[in-house]
C-alpha cells in the first residue's frame, strides 16, 4: 500500500507565517458544539413558538435537514475538497482547505471545521434555504442541517482519535480510514456512506482466495 500521508502523528505544519491568521486554522473539537448547539436550540424554539407549523411538520423538516446534510457533506467532500486545480494559487487553496488534512490526518486541531470557515458556509446555506423553501420552513430544516453538520464533525474527530471498536462506529472508522490510507477517490461520506453507494464511490470488495 503506497504511503499517501506525511505524518501519522498528532502534528502538522503551519499554514500561515502570520501567527494571527494561523490561529484561525486550528480549533478544538468542542468549539463547533459551543457555537452551533445554541443555534439549533434557537431555531427550534422559533419554529415552535411561531405556531405556524404543526409538531409533525417541524419534525419532518428537521429530519429532512439532517438527511440533506449527508448529501451536502458528500458533494462538498467529493467536488470541493477533492477538486484538484492546476494553478499554483489553486493548489495552495486546496492544501489549505483539505490537502493538509490528508498529509497530517491525525492532527487533532484540524479535524473539525473552524468557525472562520463554517460560519460563512452556514450563512450561505441559510440564505439558499430561505430562497428555496421560505422563512417558515427554513428554521426547523436548517436546525436539522446543522445537527447533521455537528454529527459529521464529531464523527470525523472520533474516527481519528476515538477507539470505535464495535458496531456502526467501527464501520464508519474503517470506511474513513480506507479513504485516507487505501484510495482517496472513494469513500467521501464520513457521517454516512449512503451517497457513496448511490453514486458508486464505495470501496471494492476484497476478492476471496480460491
Amino acid at each position: 500500500m503506497p504511503k499517501n500521508f506525511v505524518s501519522n502523528e498528532d502534528e502538522t505544519v503551519p499554514l500561515f507565517q502570520n501567527a494571527f491568521l494561523e490561529k484561525f486554522t486550528r480549533v478544538h473539537w468542542s468549539v463547533p458544539l459551543l457555537v452551533y448547539v445554541p443555534v439549533i436550540t434557537l431555531l427550534l424554539y422559533r419554529s415552535v413558538s411561531g405556531r405556524l407549523l404543526t409538531g409533525g411538520t417541524i419534525t419532518g423538516l428537521f429530519v429532512a435537514g439532517v438527511f440533506f446534510w449527508t448529501l451536502a457533506e458528500y458533494l462538498l467532500h467529493r467536488f470541493v475538497f477533492h477538486y484538484m486545480p492546476t494553478s499554483e494559487w489553486g493548489k495552495r487553496l486546496h492544501f489549505l482547505m483539505h490537502g493538509v488534512h490528508h498529509d497530517y490526518p491525525n492532527d487533532s486541531w484540524r479535524l473539525v471545521m473552524p468557525p472562520s470557515v463554517s460560519i460563512p458556509l452556514a450563512l450561505l446555506f441559510y440564505g439558499a434555504f430561505l430562497l428555496l423553501i421560505g422563512r417558515v420552513a427554513t428554521p426547523p430544516f436548517f436546525a436539522g442541517f446543522i445537527l447533521g453538520y455537528l454529527c459529521y464533525d464529531m464523527i470525523h474527530y472520533a474516527t481519528h482519535h476515538a477507539p470505535m471498536k464495535r458496531g456502526i462506529g467501527l464501520f464508519l472508522k474503517h470506511h474513513h480510514m480506507k479513504h485516507h490510507y487505501q484510495t482517496d477517490d472513494r469513500g467521501y461520506g464520513v457521517s454516512s456512506p449512503l451517497w457513496d453507494y448511490v453514486f458508486g464511490t464505495t470501496f471494492p470488495e476484497k476478492k476471496s482466495a480460491g
